[in-house]
């Protein structure tokens, strides 16, 4: 794997958007980082603030720059150093789910994959006024990788 790999598939009703990194250090280490809305935008350029408490069954509240939308997706699926969903939206009509997930790897490194599905009738209407994933979802990674291993230093 390339230090940091972005994917994208997109159709007339959904797009997927998935970036993986390999990140040398435990997954708690991650995991901690992942979990701490109030810490969120402090190393993570591509969020502004978390307000709420990232935990199974809560609705956050995500600031984004560039926007005044504030995004308020539920947090589900939680096992704790492993993998999260975050999901908001109403199917048919529209619905956002990100999920994320760490592999611990036999080297002490761990691989971080966060995958994003948009899909819906509405989908079809607004795909082309959303912004380049790539630059944002690659962005996500390396902050979240540098601030991760800063403690190896």
């Amino acid at each position: 794997m390339k230090e940091i790999e972005f994917a994208q598939v997109k159709n007339t009703f959904s797009m997927t958007c998935k970036v993986e990194a390999k990140i040398n250090t435990n997954a708690e280490t991650i995991w901690a980082l992942l979990t701490d809305a109030k810490g969120f935008s402090r190393w993570n350029s591509t969020i502004t603030g978390i307000d709420g408490s990232i935990r199974e069954g809560e609705r956050i509240r995500i600031h984004v720059p560039g926007t005044e939308r504030t995004f308020r997706p539920r947090v589900l699926n939680v096992e704790i150093n492993k993998h999260m969903r975050w999901s908001d939206g109403l199917a048919p009509l529209f619905r956002g789910s990100r999920t994320f997930e760490l592999r611990q790897s036999d080297d002490k490194s761990t691989d971080f994959i966060m995958e994003e599905k948009f899909e819906g009738l509405i989908f079809a209407i607004v795909k082309n006024r959303l912004p380049d994933f790539k630059l944002i979802f690659e962005k996500y990674a390396f902050d979240l990788k540098s601030e991760a291993e800063r403690a190896l230093v």
